[in-house]
């Protein structure tokens, strides 16, 4: 299993290197795991150039397999640690920007407080890769709104609210609440979250088309173009907590809501660890901004 393990790590690194280091191996040792594995299957996994390393299209057709073995081995430790009382292991978490500054900071803080032995992985990604990293078992859980994943058994959190975002100066600053109608002929500044955007699908709800300008991945890139008078957008309300930028925030007419789920491959095979967080997530729901 280290093989496959140290395969994962390559391909996700593009390194030897800092595969090697990441997992407390030599590079040559790193290496001979690797070539040892090819030997075995009978067919190169990776391919090495001066840019770094990728898979073969043999190794990104055997990947999925590789990860959910590995998930699979991870689990198998998580519960021998738990068979012998030990209360330790690994919870990989894939999580949205907001989520990961204003949510998981106290829940982590006194989830370690119970279980200091216990690793956490946290990975940031968006609405189409959280749910993607749930599959495969990069991750255990993750926070998505269920609309971007329909159909899907999904553990209800918090509702928040979106804001509209204007430069400080613009007429409708001046207003005390703002609706789409009045956003549809500005500029607008949307923020990529994968299959699924709230203000995209309010848009199209309220048949109104948004001028579009720019489409970025970044919360804080999105409120920098604002400050500077490049357009508007709407975002939300989490997100614009502790932030310096220099700008209007309005609530929008009618309000426009983000429901916020947490979503896992298998609830009944969830190491007890992810499980403990889950519901410790949800015993600090009612204090969650």
């Amino acid at each position: 299993m280290e093989r496959y393990q140290a395969l994962a790590k390559v391909a996700e690194l593009g390194s030897f290197t800092r595969a090697a280091e990441i997992m407390g191996y030599t590079q040559p040792a790193m290496s001979q795991m690797i070539a040892s594995l090819e030997a075995e299957l009978g067919f190169k996994l990776l391919f090495r150039s001066r840019y770094g390393v990728r898979l073969t299209p043999e190794g990104e057709r055997l990947m999925p397999s590789v990860l959910a073995s590995v998930a699979q081995f991870g689990a198998m430790q998580n519960i021998a640690g738990e068979i012998r009382g030990l209360e330790q292991g690994v919870v990989r978490i894939g999580t949205i920007s907001s989520v990961s500054c204003h949510w998981l900071p106290p829940v982590i803080r006194e989830f370690w407080a119970r279980y200091p032995k216990v690793q956490l992985v946290v990975h940031q990604g968006d609405y189409t890769t959280i749910p993607e990293w749930v599959r495969t078992g990069e991750a255990d859980f993750g926070f998505v709104t269920p609309d971007a994943v329909p159909g899907t058994d999904a553990r209800f959190i918090k509702t928040g609210e979106h804001r509209a975002c204007l430069p400080k100066d613009h007429p409708l600053a001046k207003k005390a609440a703002v609706t789409l109608s009045d956003l549809a002929d500005e500029p607008f500044l949307l923020l990529e979250e994968g299959v699924y955007s709230e203000p995209l699908a309010a848009f199209r709800a309220a048949g109104i088309e948004p001028k579009v300008r720019m489409t970025m991945h970044d919360d804080y890139s999105i409120l920098s173009m604002v400050e500077h008078g490049l357009g508007v957008t709407i975002l939300p309300e989490l997100v614009l907590r502790k932030q310096n930028y220099d700008i209007a925030i309005r609530p929008l007419d009618p309000p426009l809501l983000r429901r916020l789920s947490v979503i896992s491959r298998d609830r009944n095979s969830l190491s007890i660890a992810a499980k403990r967080f889950i519901e410790l997530l949800i015993e600090f729901s009612d204090r969650l901004p």
